[in-house]
C-alpha cells in the first residue's frame, strides 16, 4: 500500500486540497492519500477552529473513497510532524508513505522541528504551489536535500525509494488558500 499524507490545518479544506490530493495520487501513484487534520500548527500564531469542525468540513469535500480525511495526530497526541510520522510507521510497518507538501511548504520546511528526521524518514512529493517553485529548489532544505532530489520522470517510483528522496512536480494551479477563504467567511 502507498499512501500519500499531506499534513495541515484544513481550516477550512477547499477544493485546492482535493485537486493536489488527486494529482498526488497520479503522480506518484500512490493508492491513498489521508489528511492528517492537526490539532494546531506550531508555525502559525492563530490557532485553528476546533478539530472536530475541520474534520467534518474536511470530510464533506471527499468524495473519492481513496482520500480520507482523519484525526490520527489527535488520537496519537502528537503535534509535530516528526512524531506523527514516527507514530504512523510504527503502526503501519508494512505501508509506504510519501509525505506530501506544496513547494510553499518546502520554503520554510527548515523551520520546522527534526525537519532532517521527517526527510530521513518519508520520500517527500512536493507539489508546486504558485510563485513558490523556484524558492523551493533554492531554499535551505531544497538545497541540502539536493543530492536526494528525484528527475521528474522518476516522480511515480517515489513511494518506492528509500529516503531521503523528493521530486517537486508542477500541477495546475489552485489560487485558493484556506487563509483567503477565512478572511472571506469573515466579512460577509
Amino acid at each position: 500500500m502507498r499512501i500519500g499524507l499531506l499534513g495541515g490545518s484544513f481550516d477550512p479544506a477547499h477544493e485546492g486540497h482535493v485537486n493536489i490530493s488527486r494529482a498526488a495520487m497520479r503522480r506518484f501513484r500512490l493508492d491513498r492519500v489521508w489528511w492528517l487534520v492537526s490539532p494546531g500548527n506550531p508555525l502559525k500564531a492563530r490557532g485553528p477552529a476546533p478539530v472536530a469542525d475541520r474534520i467534518a468540513h474536511a470530510r464533506q469535500m471527499l468524495a473519492d473513497p481513496h482520500m480520507v480525511a482523519t484525526d490520527i495526530e489527535t488520537r496519537l497526541g502528537t503535534r509535530m510532524t516528526a512524531d506523527t510520522i514516527a507514530g504512523l510507521l510504527g503502526i503501519f510497518p508494512g505501508v509506504r508513505f510519501v509525505w506530501l507538501m506544496g513547494s510553499d511548504n518546502l520554503v520554510q520546511f527548515h523551520r520546522w522541528d527534526r525537519w532532517r528526521d521527517i526527510a530521513a524518514s518519508l520520500p517527500i512529493g512536493v507539489l508546486a504551489r504558485p510563485g513558490s517553485q523556484t524558492a523551493a529548489r533554492h531554499s535551505v532544505a531544497g538545497r541540502a536535500m539536493a543530492r536526494a532530489r528525484l528527475p521528474l520522470s522518476r516522480a511515480g517510483t517515489l513511494a518506492t525509494r528509500e529516503p531521503p528522496a523528493w521530486v517537486l512536480v508542477n500541477l495546475p494551479m489552485s489560487p485558493q488558500s484556506s487563509t483567503a477563504l477565512r478572511q472571506s467567511l469573515g466579512a460577509g
